[in-house]
């Protein structure tokens, strides 16, 4: 009869050794960015794992902390079954798999569906379509529609027909992208390809209680709204945004709407609803829906955000589309603010976003 033997444990350092080493902190917080970085070994199971293990915490008297994945095998226990230290991290191979994903939309010359995708990485849709999610913040078929996007001004800016580069963006009718082709370049295709030429855009310039505000707007609707302390150079970031279009000073019926948006300022109860023009990428636009789903008076975190929008890791790209926000107020990024409460950046200034926040509490 052949009887099987654990490898003898490799002497457990005292408990108040790993208890108190910084080491062991991680490990307990399950710290995903420390794998490849740090291992453990347990005498009680005869494994050694990741930080980021997701098996039951260990008694640190049973553990042993080794900086090399070379020192964990030495003790001749075997590589956990559930958090494999041996090979990369779940964490990177899921990034891997959305990249292969993002690549095979980029590479098909029309757009892939779910079941498609998904094959093409080997999950199953439903899985797939929540991993892709958690790492971009956009559902596949979100980003499909992006990249197409990107191809389509790619394709007018180096000068293909508009036919050409309908079908190169991967449409397979005219018809189909017609229906969508303001919403995907804010304009005709023609207009797009002329730079936004001839494009009239209204604006008006007043003063509140924040300085100069600069509304500005399209036949769709807003467009603009910036702040500042000289109005000549609020003028001039507009013209930096709408370099081709014709600015049109306003007249007596447009200065009523910038009326209405000072009115909030110095009245947050009041309100602000507008219809907007509202131009960005794909997850720039959920971002900033969410942001005017905030009432008056009311405080977000970042993080909250990202989890109303059902990308819970995308937290620096939430804070990247609030800086992006070209529509102050209206698309209210001054109510997003640190975890802690703490305010954060602020495109148009931090006492500016303090003095909204503080007269809307009070509203």
């Amino acid at each position: 009869m052949t009887i099987t033997t654990r490898p003898a444990a490799s002497p457990r350092p005292p408990l108040l050794a790993v208890a108190s080493d910084p080491r062991w902190a991680r490990i307990v917080a399950r710290d995903k960015s420390a794998d490849g970085e740090l291992w453990y070994s347990v005498a009680t199971t005869g494994v050694y794992c990741r930080p980021s293990c997701p098996s039951r915490l260990a008694n640190p008297r049973n553990v042993a902390l080794h900086d090399t994945v070379e020192s964990a095998r030495a003790t001749g226990f075997r590589p956990c079954r559930r958090c494999k230290p041996e090979g990369p991290s779940l964490d990177c191979e899921n990034a891997a798999l959305v990249a292969k994903a993002c690549r095979f939309i980029a590479e098909s010359e029309e757009e892939p569906s779910l079941d498609v995708l998904a094959n093409a990485v080997g999950r199953s849709p439903s899985y797939f379509h929540r991993l892709f999610k958690a790492s971009t913040g956009l559902t596949p078929k979100d980003y499909a529609a992006a990249d197409r996007a990107k191809k389509l001004r790619e394709g007018l800016d180096a000068g293909s027909s508009i036919t050409q580069a309908i079908y190169d963006a991967g449409f397979n009718s005219s018809g189909r992208f017609y229906e969508k082709s303001t919403g995907m370049l804010g304009m005709t295709p023609t207009r797009y390809r002329a730079g936004g030429a001839d494009e009239a855009i209204k604006f008006a310039v007043g003063q509140s209680a924040l300085g100069a505000i600069l509304v500005a707007s399209s036949t769709k609707g807003v467009a603009s709204i910036l702040l500042g302390d000289d109005p000549g150079e609020l003028v001039r970031n507009l013209q930096d945004r709408f370099p081709k279009a014709r600015l049109i000073g306003a007249d007596r019926d447009y200065e009523a709407l910038i009326a209405r948006v000072v009115g909030f300022v110095e009245n947050p109860g009041l309100g602000l609803d507008l219809p907007l023009d509202v131009r960005g990428t794909a997850f720039q636009r959920r971002v900033w829906q969410a942001l005017q789903e905030i009432p008056v008076g009311e405080r977000v975190s970042y993080s909250e955000i990202a989890r109303r929008i059902g990308s819970p890791h995308a937290v620096r790209a939430i804070a990247g589309a609030c800086a992006a926000n070209p529509i102050a107020l209206a698309i209210p990024c001054h109510r997003v603010v640190r975890s802690d409460g703490d305010l954060a950046g602020y495109r148009w200034g931090l006492e500016r976003k303090r003095a909204l926040i503080e007269k809307e509490a009070t509203a």
